[in-house]
């Protein structure tokens, strides 16, 4: 497979990643992931895809309209990064809508299947400053 074939898969991946969180699509998030999957944000320990689960299980009640804006990909054999600038407005029912925004790296693998999935995470979106 060529680099380019691989760049327009992992731009798939990011796309139906954002899709999928909006729509609260847990199912194709996981299949989106690694099993070893590892998530870091600040503030908190590293964890896994249980952890991930749960915590999108917590915010059941919470509508999410994520964006993205690729900044880079790098595609190494069956590894990538993709570093990216993430926009995420999170709304509670009955509460004013909370926005954050911030850059992510992401390692990426391609598995047996020869699809592209999310192996680390390093997600630094915080809190925008009204």
């Amino acid at each position: 497979m060529s680099a380019g074939e691989d760049e327009r898969q992992i731009r798939k991946l990011i796309e139906s990643w954002i899709a999928a969180s909006n729509a609260r699509d847990l199912p194709a998030l996981m299949d989106m992931m690694t099993d070893d999957v590892v998530f870091m944000t600040p503030g908190r320990a590293p964890f896994g895809k249980a952890e991930f689960a749960a915590d999108v299980g917590r915010m059941k009640s919470v509508a999410i309209d994520a964006g993205v804006e690729v900044q880079e990909i790098e595609v190494f054999g069956p590894r990538a990064y993709i570093r990216n600038h993430i926009r995420v407005e999170l709304t509670s029912p009955g509460q004013a809508p909370k926005r954050v925004s911030g850059y992510a790296m992401s390692v990426l693998r391609k598995e047996a299947d020869g699809r592209w999935r999310i192996a680390r995470d390093a997600n630094l979106v915080m809190p925008e400053q009204a």
